[in-house]
């Protein structure tokens, strides 16, 4: 059963609008720097922070190449798809506009069904791929960032393309539990924390009859924690950084605390200059902040 009541299904919707990218881009693990003139995960994930998807795709594909036995490039090559999905559909932009309606309507689009297909197809191969390399080894830190990066991407698509909050449910907790073999094997990889958060923060948000329903089914969480994890991965994680900077200043403008949402924004423009994003939100901030005469 994918539906959900009216009540639920819009606290759902908005929760998980905030944290919108569960795992798209953080649960990799940490790698040894490539060369200059080798395929780079860390280059590829930087090309998509700039809107550059033929450029990360690229990237992903040559290390695929190099390293075909390895479930983390189609799951990059995953989030890449995800990500360009997002961007066309202006998904992350609407997370800035989520009281209003009329910019909701007039950027609602369809989503591509091809992308669809090729997304199930790489995140199979990747799931396949870390299947086989945990049965061998259950403590294999790339095949759990694997599955993470797996069900977080998910999770995403199903709550934010498909409109299917309980099935993104579903997959959050499962990517969750994987994140969390993860943190076993490695405590300190800061990036792992993204799956964890988002969880904990989507259901210790929801009203408290929700959480016990909720919790009867099994799901259970802390917002506070979850909160925290966000802003750990934000901080010292590797490839999740600059999500969790997103999602942090999401956060800042739905809570009304303009000065730090500018702060982070800006952060964000000086990083990943091409993406134009980021400073047409500072722009709409300081419009709305000499509307009101702060």
């Amino acid at each position: 059963m994918n539906s959900v009541s009216p009540t639920l299904g819009t606290a759902l919707k908005t929760i998980v609008r905030l944290f919108l990218v569960a795992a798209v881009l953080g649960t990799l693990s940490p790698r040894a720097a490539a060369q200059d003139d080798s395929p780079s995960l860390d280059q590829g994930f930087h090309l998509l922070y700039n809107l550059d998807f033929a450029g990360a795709e690229k990237q992903f594909h040559a290390w695929q190449g190099q390293h075909p036995e390895d479930a983390i490039g189609p799951a990059a090559e995953g989030a890449g798809l995800l990500f360009g999905e997002f961007d066309r559909m202006g998904i992350l932009e609407g997370q800035f506009f989520a009281d209003d309606s009329s910019f909701k309507e007039k950027n609602k689009l369809t989503p591509d069904p091809q992308i669809h297909d090729r997304m199930d197809a790489v995140l199979g191969r990747s799931e396949e791929l870390a299947r086989k390399r945990l049965a061998a080894s259950p403590q294999d830190a790339d095949a759990l960032f694997a599955m993470t990066m797996v069900y977080g991407l998910r999770a995403d698509y199903a709550a934010l393309i498909e409109k299917r909050n309980l099935a993104s449910l579903r997959s959050s907790r499962e990517a969750s539990v994987w994140a969390q073999k993860l943190l076993a094997v490695q405590p300190d990889n800061s990036d792992a924390y993204l799956a964890t958060g988002v969880h904990n923060y989507i259901i210790g948000s929801l009203a408290a009859p929700w959480r016990w329903i909720l919790k009867l089914g099994g799901y259970s969480g802390d917002k506070q924690k979850g909160m925290a994890d966000v802003e750990r991965a934000a901080q010292n994680g590797r490839y999740l950084a600059p999500f969790g900077r997103i999602l942090l200043a999401i956060a800042y403008v739905r809570d009304k605390d303009v000065t730090r949402a500018r702060e982070m924004l800006v952060s964000l423009s000086r990083d990943f200059p091409r993406n134009p994003l980021f400073p047409r939100e500072i722009e709409r901030l300081d419009s709305q902040s000499r509307a009101s005469g702060r």
